[in-house]
């Protein structure tokens, strides 16, 4: 796969200049995300090494990169750029964030008690306060919005007021400013998984032109306050993993939209072709049926479970098993178009 931007570029060629349209995708996963970070880091020095250039950034050869939950604080960090170079970091870097803020992040209870101190925290609310995550992505990403990336971005998370998922995509912006929020906040809200951190909301303002006035200005200036109010939209979200744990098809979606909407950076003779197009890598966060050698859960013991033993179980097999649907469904379509088998890599 060749590079497609050079070192110096601050964005990267739209896919009309290239017969692919390449997509990275990153799962949710938690603290695992730094299994990815270890890929993508592999990945990266691949590149680098094929392109001859040390300098080359993964953001520089996709077109799309997504990412849930932990997955979107990945994609965030490999897209935002620097305030002095205008590049992104190094994929191995992702490592060191995981490796420096993970145990403030997760802090594990310690003790024989501990298991029951875990559980009043998670009857009682969430089981970490979130603090250490929130303060850790601020200081990663700053004030960086979503149209600042240097690649597309698609993160999805899920907004619990609307009942229903919520997409921080590049490619809507466009239609719907609203969108266009700082990269911190749209983290904060697809990490904050069920039962592990609280929810997040947040208000971004729906168009850009605003001003201030104080108390003492005429009727026009507080009617003007009065539907700037009007103007913000709300955010509630939480964990994008509810949503979409593996964001692949949720990406190329995305791409699919802009084609059928003939957007000129997309252009395309046969729908039935544009699969072929397609440069895929999924990017999992291993899984956590593999760690118990598939007995994490059985059914004796989920023949005695109730609401609350159901609790955690729940969101486990909701987001292996979305992931892994998300997985069938892309085979079967890629298969399906004749694409070839070198198009699509899923690696957990």
């Amino acid at each position: 796969m060749e590079g497609r931007t050079s070192s110096s570029s601050s964005k990267i060629q739209p896919p009309k200049y290239g017969e692919l349209i390449t997509v990275l995708s990153v799962d949710g996963g938690g603290i695992r995300g730094i299994i990815s970070g270890v890929i993508l880091a592999y990945l990266e020095s691949q590149l680098q090494e094929l392109d001859g250039d040390k300098d080359a950034r993964l953001a520089d050869y996709f077109d799309v990169i997504a990412g849930t939950s932990t997955g979107g604080l990945i994609t965030a960090m490999l897209t935002a750029p620097d305030d002095e170079t205008g590049r992104p970091i190094y994929a191995k870097d992702i490592v060191s964030f995981y490796k420096h803020n993970g145990p403030e992040i997760f802090p594990q209870t310690t003790g024989c008690l501990s298991w029951i101190v875990d559980l009043w925290k998670v009857l009682r609310g969430s089981k970490y306060d979130g603090k250490n995550l929130h303060k850790a992505i601020e200081d990663t990403l700053k004030e960086t919005r979503l149209q600042d990336t240097v690649t597309n971005v698609v993160i999805p998370t899920f907004d619990i007021k609307k009942l229903q998922p919520t997409i921080f995509s590049s490619y809507q912006i466009e239609c719907n400013p609203a969108l266009d929020a700082k990269l911190s906040d749209i983290c904060k809200g697809t990490s904050a998984g069920p039962t592990y951190f609280p929810a997040y909301h947040f208000k971004k303002e729906k168009h850009g032109n605003t001003r201030e006035f104080n108390e003492n200005q005429d009727e026009s200036a507080l009617e003007f306050n009065k539907n700037k109010e009007k103007s913000l939209s709300e955010f509630h979200l939480i964990d994008g993993g509810i949503a979409a744990n593996n964001p692949t098809l949720v990406a190329i979606s995305e791409v699919m939209k802009q084609i059928t909407k003939k957007n000129p950076d997309f252009p395309s003779t046969d729908q039935h072709l544009d699969y072929k197009r397609f440069l895929v890598i999924a990017i999992g966060t291993g899984s956590k049926k593999r760690e118990e050698e598939y007995e994490l859960y059985n059914a004796e013991m989920a023949s005695k479970w109730g609401l609350i033993s159901w609790a955690l179980p729940l969101i486990v097999c909701y987001q292996e098993s979305s992931s892994d649907m998300v997985d069938y469904h892309i085979s079967v379509i890629f298969k399906a178009f004749n694409c070839d088998q070198d198009k699509y890599l899923r690696i957990m």
